[in-house]
């Protein structure tokens, strides 16, 4: 079901900020958005993040098509950048939290205003890079990233057929190389990796699978 509704999901994003820069009690309900991801992330990775977050629809769906498609800085997914965001929103975020408390409409705000921002910057990098250069150090994502990175779930299986012609990175929004853990009994875990499926369906040799799925193709 994730891969039908994936391309209609930007829409939630879309009204959930032009309801919530009126109504800003509604603001609330983004914190769903961001538990979630770290909620499923012991079972799936980030697996939200690749099916199921509406912001990641956005920039699949929408900026994919202004996009330059250029590479993603290195520097972006350093682990000490993304440390660093992680503690700058956490403590912006609870800061105005703090000065909010009490008052629904106040708190709601605080949401609205740090989701309009950060998709402004996303979208900024994505017109200068790549769609999902924010999703390479969204705090969210990063910390689902660092759940799943001792768990290792939801392992992609990347079969001795593979023939190393790099389609599946061509393919990746985050812009790993599943082909690199050909034949690896683990599979392919890295921790980013957003388990939509799209190296999977852009393989030529039918190489890859998530392990666990009855059938290629399916996340």
């Amino acid at each position: 079901m994730g891969k039908r509704i994936r391309p209609y999901l930007f829409w939630i994003l879309l009204v959930f900020l032009a309801v919530g820069l009126v109504y800003p009690a509604i603001g609330i309900i983004a914190l769903t958005c961001m538990i979630a991801p770290v909620a499923v992330a012991p079972f799936r990775g980030r697996f939200w993040c690749g099916n199921y977050c509406p912001r990641g629809s956005f920039y699949d769906h929408v900026l994919a098509k202004l996009s330059p498609q250029r590479k993603i800085p290195a520097f972006f997914s350093h682990t000490a950048f993304r440390a660093f965001m992680v503690l700058f929103i956490i403590t912006v975020f609870s800061v105005q939290m703090y000065y909010a408390w009490g008052d629904l409409a106040a708190m709601g705000k605080v949401f609205v205003q740090i989701i309009l921002i950060t998709t402004l910057m996303g979208i900024a990098l994505g017109l200068v890079y790549h769609q999902r250069t924010w999703c390479s150090f969204c705090p969210m994502g990063t910390l689902a990233s660092w759940i799943s990175r001792r768990k290792k779930p939801f392992p992609l299986a990347v079969e001795n057929s593979c023939v190393s012609c790099k389609l599946c990175t061509k393919a990746c929004p985050m812009q790993l190389s599943p082909y690199a853990a050909k034949g690896s009994a683990e599979g392919f875990t890295h921790s980013d990796c957003l388990k939509c499926d799209r190296c999977v369906e852009r393989c030529p040799k039918k190489s890859l699978q998530f392990k666990g799925n009855t059938k290629k193709g399916t996340a």
